[in-house]
């Protein structure tokens, strides 16, 4: 029996390369400033309303200046995010 011909697979050439545009990343200097200022922010908050019974920071809130410390408390969480 006759003996089939070979094929010969051509090799890999990797594809010409591009020039790839540089991804230019904005200076995030700001994020860990802002983010423990929130913190700060929002536990000031919460030891003020608690140290004065209520009356400060905003007395016509009443129990809802909790929810406004740890609402800034979860803007620094949030703020966290950006930082690299």
């Amino acid at each position: 029996m006759p003996k089939s011909r070979i094929r010969k697979k051509a090799d890999y050439t990797p594809p010409p390369t591009r020039q790839t545009a540089a991804i230019k990343l904005t200076n995030r200097a700001w994020v860990a400033p802002v983010m423990l200022a929130m913190f700060l922010v929002g536990l000031a908050w919460i030891v003020l309303f608690y140290v004065t019974d209520g009356d400060l920071p905003i007395d016509s809130l009443g129990n809802w200046n909790i929810v406004v410390g740890f609402g800034f408390i979860a803007a620094g969480f949030g703020v966290s995010t950006q930082w690299k």
